[in-house]
């Protein structure tokens, strides 16, 4: 096919991050961060992009794609890993459809008032319809292209760098710019750091259908290489206005809508209601393009034998129909049960797992790769401190989460293992096998 440009890669790339991040972790950061979010963006963005490195290296190793999956699969030789990290990224692509989707809603009941209809709050409603509009798009064959995310990307682009360097700029003319460096703690800027590693997945997506773009491996390279940095640096920009014109307990209060309060202090309302249309355009633009790309993905575990065949119903070989309609029934679920913090939390830990698996391969691969060890170590070790400190303040301050997650983990482990190693298993307990 070949059709989509380096202009194209980089507007999915960045599409897909700021689309969603900006919009939906991006409060929910700062209120962990503090006046210090800056410096958790930079941290999070330093280690995606460490990560990003070693899935270029690894993705120009092999022929085939898929990702994450086909590196452990073709240079491991282990097809039951591969599978579990294959089911572990579609559970994340389901808690970033659940975020954007929660997002979404937010901003649209900001935007029209909170209201309810027959007891059922709008937002709710909300919520489950931007995920069936989707679903039913992509049944029907339609989904972004590469021209429309490109045009797309350029106004949210222009949007959120307006709000970000316009913000700064009145922060420091009042005397409000802050960095919050003398009451700083180590531990607050790595929690929001891990916190906010569902912003930085998006590029990920490029991976699933190479096919489509000239030059593949080199544009995406490329692609990958622009699109976090940039990203990085508006998120740090939006950090720095929402905390230096915003009181921590304002953004703690209401995290999805943190932009639109901290643009009415300089933007007026037209401002704010700019704001909240391009949330409602990034996040709706955000669900459709991970459902579209999770279900490409999909057909690739369905090919691999990773997934079940059944599962997937009938795609026409493009996208396998089934399993988009399951990804949106969970994502629909998940975005009115779960709360911000929860299903931002549930999504992170499922990419810092991944990315940090990757970091590692490229890092255990290094013979075979033209590398800079030192930079997929900086991915392994900085999602190594962001897991347990992630888990453990669930511990602390979400109980009821970090048992859900839990059990979470265990169920899809557990169901994967089924899968993956039912002879080893029955040959143990053959009373699963119905002998």
């Amino acid at each position: 096919m070949g059709q989509l440009s380096l202009k194209e890669a980089v507007a999915m790339a960045l599409g897909g991050m700021i689309g969603g991040g900006i919009y939906s972790a991006f409060g929910i950061v700062v209120a962990i961060s503090g006046d210090v979010a800056w410096l958790a963006w930079l941290t999070a963005g330093i280690v995606a992009m460490c990560a990003g490195y070693s899935y270029v290296k690894l993705n120009g190793l092999v022929d085939d794609h898929g990702g994450a999956p086909t590196y452990i699969e073709e240079l491991v030789g282990n097809s039951t890993l591969a599978g579990m990290t294959g089911w572990t990224l579609l559970f994340g692509y389901v808690g970033s459809m659940a975020l954007y989707a929660y997002a979404f809603s937010s901003f649209f009941s900001e935007l029209i008032g909170r209201l309810h209809l027959s007891g059922i709050p709008v937002a709710n409603a909300v919520s489950v319809l931007l995920i069936g509009v989707f679903v039913g798009l992509n049944l029907i064959g339609a989904s972004e292209t590469g021209k429309a995310e490109d045009v797309l990307t350029f106004i949210k682009v222009v949007v959120i760098g307006i709000f970000g360097l316009w913000g700064v700029y009145h922060a420091f003319h009042v005397q409000k710019l802050t960095f919050g460096l003398s009451s700083m703690s180590i531990r607050d800027p790595i929690l929001g750091a891990a916190m906010s590693f569902v912003a930085f997945q998006g590029w990920q997506l490029l991976l699933y259908d190479q096919d489509k773009f000239e030059k593949p491996k080199a544009n995406i390279k490329k692609a990958i290489y622009i699109s976090i940095p940039v990203a990085t640096a508006l998120y740090i920009l939006v950090a720095l206005t929402t905390v230096s014109l915003l009181n921590i307990s304002t953004i703690a209060v209401s995290p999805e809508v943190s932009l639109l309060y901290a643009g009415l202090q300089f933007m007026g309302t037209v401002g704010a209601l700019i704001i909240g249309i391009s949330a409602l355009f990034s996040t709706a633009s955000a669900v459709n393009a991970t459902l579209f790309s999770s279900a490409l993905f999909s057909r690739n575990l369905i090919d691999r034998g990773l997934l079940p065949e059944k599962i997937g119903g009938s795609g026409d070989g493009e996208i396998p129909k089934r399993i988009v309609v399951i990804l949106g029934v969970l994502s629909a679920g998940f975005a009115v049960m779960g709360s911000l913090k929860s299903i931002t939390s549930f999504a992170s830990l499922a990419f810092i797992a991944v990315f940090g698996g990757m970091s590692y391969l490229a890092f255990a691969k290094r013979d075979q790769l033209d590398l800079l060890t030192p930079i997929p170590m900086v991915g392994l070790v900085g999602t190594a401190a962001f897991f347990p400190l992630l888990l453990y303040d669930l511990y602390l301050n979400s109980p009821g989460m970090f048992v859900t997650v839990l059990l979470i983990g265990v169920a899809v482990i557990g169901v994967e293992l089924l899968y993956f190693e039912r002879e080893p298993i029955e040959d143990v307990l053959p009373w699963l096998s119905g002998e």
